[in-house]
């Protein structure tokens, strides 16, 4: 879903091709190879978007000894479908490293409808976090005590950093900054 929605994102800039997409994924940071983004992947989304009818051909670009580039451009529909599937990435997102393509797009959507997608996904991870609380003085053998002990201490940690996070991102996004 990132991967299209940065499609359409950079549509509703200007007209474009796959592979120019895909070199200023590349440029200055390889965010294409650390994402695991291939030429055929994006192809695939592209053909997706145009099978959705998100996006549209436009135009063919002719070059010598080169392969004919397909330009695309975002259709009406497509500019309707961005900020849903944006609010959508947002509420399927496991974590921060989930949500980048949709807080790189905030101009497309409603700040608060998002901040408000993201403080019920807080509320979520802070009742769960209290409900597995309840457990942590559970009585258990001495060989059980270390394994819970180490899980214990490792998930409360990452609950934690989670949780602060999620909160730092709502006030930055209640407050314009992202």
């Amino acid at each position: 879903m990132s991967i299209q929605i940065f499609i359409l994102s950079k549509l509703m800039e200007d007209n474009n091709y796959p592979y120019k997409l895909k070199k200023q994924l590349s440029e200055p940071i390889p965010l294409d190879e650390l994402g695991g983004l291939t030429e055929s992947k994006l192809y695939y989304h592209f053909d997706s978007l145009a099978k959705k009818g998100l996006i549209e051909p436009v135009e063919i670009i002719k070059e010598e000894h080169r392969p004919d580039k397909q330009v695309f451009a975002i259709t009406d529909k497509g500019r309707e479908a961005l900020p849903k599937l944006i609010y959508k990435m947002f509420e399927q997102a496991e974590g921060i490293k989930d949500m980048v393509v949709g807080l790189a797009n905030m101009k497309y959507v409603d700040r608060n409808k998002v901040a408000d997608i993201l403080e019920k996904k807080l509320k979520m991870i802070k009742d769960g976090w209290e409900q597995l609380s309840r457990f942590e003085h559970v009585q258990t053998d001495k060989e059980s005590e270390t394994i819970r002990e180490f899980l214990s201490g490792y998930l409360s940690t990452k609950t934690e950093h989670k949780i602060e996070w999620l909160e730092r991102l709502i006030i930055h996004i209640k407050e314009g900054e992202i």
